[in-house]
């Protein structure tokens, strides 16, 4: 077990100082999430100031961008961290999509394997050569000249989580994927009945083992010096509570 970090701040100013701190303390990862601010501008500033931590988003919303354009972030966030670099995606539900988004919300659970086989394909293409000629149900990407190919890097095993809750995404992340990015709202009798058969039977599919495959679990956790803090930090804890148990899918 390791143990990792969320970013506390997304002040591009102050990150450098907050990464540099969290890797000083033995902190494996670094994850910065996609809610009121752009997930990738933090780590990136934070490649530039640390060497050992890892950073990923957990997690950043898939369908807005296309697999072209993640494939390029993800990418050039690699090159930046020396290999550092962990791409975390996610669906979101279908109202952020279609009414905070403005995008279509279809097929989910395929439509997300078809982002990461789009996005090994890409960059397949731009570290080995390979022809650009991938053809799914929802992309097509068949066009690289070298004007627009960003060549090869030292590190181009780019690792790709995604998050997922029902058993058909949890199969997908074990059959394409690196990680799962286990929903924070958890049980132990749900992750040991209902995620890890599924993930198992990815696995299998991919002819992977258990041991090729990482879980990103978090938990709701109350602490604080005083019982003032106590109070503030339980109070939050109790409305992202209220917030995931009343989400609409």
């Amino acid at each position: 077990m390791k143990l990792d970090v969320g970013m506390l701040t997304h002040d591009l100013k102050s990150i450098p100082g907050y990464a540099r701190k969290v890797e000083a303390m033995g902190y494996d990862c670094l994850w910065s999430s996609e809610t009121q601010h752009d997930p990738f501008l933090p780590l990136a500033v934070a490649a530039t100031v640390t060497s050992t931590i890892k950073l990923g988003t957990a997690i950043a919303v898939t369908f807005p961008r296309s697999p072209m354009v993640l494939a390029h972030i993800a990418w050039d966030l690699q090159k930046a961290s020396d290999g550092r670099f962990i791409l975390g995606l996610g669906t979101q539900v279908k109202g952020h999509n279609e009414r905070r988004f403005s995008v279509k919300f279809e097929s989910p659970g395929p439509k997300m394997r078809e982002v990461v086989l789009a996005l090994r394909a890409i960059w397949d293409c731009w570290q080995n050569g390979t022809k650009l000629a991938f053809k799914g149900q929802f992309y097509r990407f068949d066009l690289m000249t070298p004007f627009f190919n960003p060549g090869p890097i030292a590190h181009p095993k780019v690792p790709v989580y995604i998050a997922g809750v029902n058993q058909y995404m949890c199969r997908v992340a074990g059959e394409v994927c690196d990680g799962l990015h286990v929903h924070p709202f958890n049980s132990p009798t749900y992750l040991r009945e209902y995620v890890q058969p599924a993930v198992n039977e990815g696995l299998a599919a991919s002819k992977r083992r258990r041991e090729d495959f990482t879980y990103i679990t978090s938990t709701f956790a109350v602490v604080g010096d005083t019982e003032q803090e106590l109070a503030q930090n339980r109070q939050a804890v109790k409305q992202q509570i209220a917030f995931y148990a009343s989400t609409r899918t």
